[in-house]
């Protein structure tokens, strides 16, 4: 991890810390053909971390991007990036995307063969290693990997679409994993995906969550700013 990374993480903690949750706008439906436009709009209104979701067309049906775009948003910003690997078998990629510049890479325990084996290759690699969790998978097959994790990422839909209506099964989720942190004062950050809006923000937050990915709702705004303003505002009256 350069110095530059590790500073914009540690500014990321103290936000979290000092404030409560954040808003991590995610990329996926923002303006590709003005991409470092569409950064530096977001960093000045506000952003502290932005979400990339790479997906392979295999592990979910959808096909995005990948290191090229990551690459390019990594010189583009100087907030943290969480790069959310929605591929099949991620462990031959986690490097990759490691050494492009993420500061967090979110992995899903649907797709891995050994997940703390490639938890410990991220932690290895200086960045941050969490792992992503779909609705329908439970939520009790995390617990043998929680130590070995600095986040979790509950989503809160079915991954590889935007624009899904909000799972209310996440906050059973966030509950179950908020309590496990407690009962092993462990550290790890809870963080949540899909369908969140300005009705749905408080509930994740009141469950758990602090890095809040958000799409349509500051992307589809006319005024990044604004929303990115009246979210946060929303989950730091709830949590």
């Amino acid at each position: 991890m350069t110095h530059q990374a590790g500073q914009a993480l540690d500014r990321l903690t103290t936000t979290l810390e000092a404030h409560g949750p954040v808003v991590l706008p995610a990329l996926l439906l923002c303006d590709f053909g003005h991409l470092a436009h569409e950064v530096e709009r977001l960093e000045s209104a506000g952003a502290v971390a932005l979400h990339l979701d790479v997906m392979d067309g295999q592990f979910v049906p959808q096909l995005t991007y990948g290191q090229v775009v990551i690459e390019a948003v990594r010189k583009a910003t100087r907030v943290p990036i969480e790069t959310h690997l929605m591929v099949e078998d991620p462990e031959r990629v986690i490097e990759l995307y490691a050494k492009l510049g993420s500061d967090i890479v979110t992995i899903h325990i649907e797709a891995l063969s050994d997940p703390r084996r490639a938890l410990e290759t991220l932690s290895s690699l200086g960045c941050r290693a969490h792992l992503a969790i779909s609705p329908g998978t439970p939520v009790e097959r995390l617990e043998p990997y929680l130590d070995a994790c600095d986040g979790v990422l509950v989503m809160s839909v079915e991954p590889g679409y935007g624009g899904q209506r909000f799972n209310p099964v996440a906050l059973e989720k966030l509950a179950w994993l908020a309590a496990a942190r407690s009962r092993r004062n462990a550290s790890f950050r809870l963080g949540v995906d899909g369908g969140i809006s300005t009705e749905t923000i408080g509930l994740v937050a009141a469950a758990g969550a602090e890095l809040i990915v958000a799409g349509s709702a500051v992307i589809r705004s006319a005024d990044y700013g604004r929303a990115l303003t009246e979210l946060e505002a929303l989950a730091r009256a709830a949590a």
